[in-house]
């Protein structure tokens, strides 16, 4: 793995995208899946308020209760995004994004728009694929 510190104040290590090792690549696995992006999406519609998680789960069809608590946990971990928990019983816990976490919503929201824009023609190119022999 190839990396460079960048001066105090830069944005820390850079590395090699193509090493498997390389912690960009593995950020990238983590912030890159489905769920990390609807976890996302649907606290930055709630910035800056809290969403329980039995309300974010509701907002994200199709998730399980052990994957959003994995999802969540890894973005808690990475700084994305803070948890508060209300002793009651069964505890009350809370999320909201961070102020790095706003920042991944806004490269997500790109991301979204550009997957928007061109699904009719990644259906079409699907499609012609699929019209074609296999080799």
């Amino acid at each position: 793995m190839t990396t460079r510190r960048v001066g105090a104040d830069g944005p820390g290590e850079r590395g090699d995208l193509f090493d498997p090792q390389c912690p960009t690549r593995q950020l990238l696995d983590r912030i890159g899946t489905k769920w990390t992006s609807m976890a996302v999406k649907t606290l930055a519609d709630a910035a800056p308020d809290e969403v329980r998680f039995a309300e974010l789960r509701r907002r994200m069809p199709g998730v399980s209760q052990k994957m959003l608590s994995v999802t969540l946990r890894s973005l808690t971990r990475d700084g994305l995004v803070s948890r508060r928990v209300e002793p009651t019983v069964p505890p009350r816990v809370f999320y909201r994004l961070t102020g790095l976490g706003l920042s991944l919503e806004a490269a997500l929201a790109g991301l979204r728009g550009w997957a928007e824009e061109h699904m009719a023609e990644i259906d079409r190119a699907n499609e012609a694929a699929a019209q074609e022999p296999d080799d």
